[in-house]
């Protein structure tokens, strides 16, 4: 069961919650846009059921709602940040304005980013770039989720990678997907709705696939063994060893060059969360007149739309189609929110003292 919301009621009463869990107004506004944004899409594993997540990351010292990210070097193209442990959307919109206009000025522009946290759905920080006309690259490390090929210990996280790429369409083509089979998030959706996992997201602590949901979030909470397997799964038959690769890739980039904490190391009761972000903004003029690039983009995917499909099928999408449609029906009809969720939010209106939502 859920209930519809409207997005700007929703919006305003998760950042009063926020404001409430101690976040300064800026910080809780922008993570109030970020969770809604992806309840909106129809991505519930980054929306507002993640504010027991961030409450729990303050408590523990994890995470500074007030620190401020701060430029520790710079160059015409580039820039490191040290995010002090802050919010991991503020920082990250930091990085983001501050690169995309070194992409006006010089053509491209990056960004790696130490000591940050969740910085919720990465299409939203690549968008902002494509939204300019630049192509948009977004990456992070997370909390210690994943085996490697051949491993039996979590030592790596989802680590998502995202490129958004303008077009003349209706919406860009957005790649936003963890390199593992699914973010652990979508382990959490289904703990909550009390769902058993599809074969092939985790394996225990023996290496033996699971789905049982409750037995492994057990396992993740107490050990460091087992874990979700990367794309292409447990072995190198299907491939498991590219998914591996590419979340390895995702660490080195995010981690390599900001010399911050790579997954194992994050979440530190001495060090704090640590998570690391990679960015990037391309100006497409790099290479052409941008308006006739977009429209040559907008042509290929059109002829992938336009291809065979399978039998059963009438449509084939591409990348971030599907969210940004449900973007568009959420705003006119209201955000579809789970009767877990709407507990959650109205546990916290009781214990904070807020009206009760809509």
């Amino acid at each position: 069961m859920s209930a519809k919301i409207t997005y700007d009621a929703l919006t305003a009463y998760t950042t009063k919650v926020l404001e409430k869990l101690g976040y300064p107004k800026p910080q809780a506004e922008i993570t109030a846009w970020v969770l809604v944004e992806a309840d909106a899409r129809g991505v519930p594993s980054h929306g507002v059921g993640r504010l027991p997540f961030y409450e729990t990351n303050i408590k523990k010292n994890f995470v500074f709602p007030d620190a401020e990210p701060e430029i520790v070097h710079e160059t015409p193209i580039s820039l490191t940040v040290d995010g002090h442990n802050g919010i991991g959307g503020h920082i990250s919109k930091f990085a983001m304005d501050r690169i995309i206009e070194k992409a006006k000025n010089s053509g491209a522009g990056f960004a790696s980013v130490r000591n940050s946290s969740h910085f919720g759905m990465a299409a939203l920080w690549a968008e902002l770039a494509s939204k300019e006309g630049f192509i948009g690259m977004s990456f992070t490390n997370t909390r210690i989720c994943s085996i490697v090929t051949f491993g039996r210990e979590r030592i790596l996280g989802t680590n998502p990678i995202c490129y958004s790429i303008p077009t003349t369409g209706k919406t860009p083509f957005t790649l936003d997907m963890a390199t593992t089979t699914v973010a652990h998030g979508k382990v959490e959706v289904h703990e909550r709705r009390n769902k058993p996992m599809p074969i092939g997201w985790c394996v225990d602590e023996q290496g033996n696939d699971t789905t049982d949901i409750h037995a492994f979030q057990k396992i993740y909470r107490e050990s460091n063994m087992g874990g979700h397997l990367f794309l292409g799964g447990a072995g190198e038959e299907l491939g498991g060893h590219k998914g591996y690769g590419l979340g390895l890739l995702v660490d080195l980039l995010c981690s390599g060059m900001s010399m911050g904490s790579w997954c194992r190391d994050t979440f530190s009761p001495v060090n704090g969360c640590g998570v690391t972000h990679f960015f990037g903004a391309l100006n497409t003029n790099l290479f052409g007149n941008s308006n006739e690039i977009a429209a040559h983009v907008e042509g290929i995917l059109q002829q992938v739309r336009d291809s065979e499909k399978a039998h059963g099928h009438d449509r084939i999408f591409i990348h971030g189609e599907k969210e940004l449609e449900k973007r568009t029906e959420s705003l006119a009809e209201g955000v579809d929110v789970d009767d877990d969720e709407l507990q959650m939010l109205a546990g916290y209106g009781e214990k904070f003292g807020l009206e009760k939502l809509q």
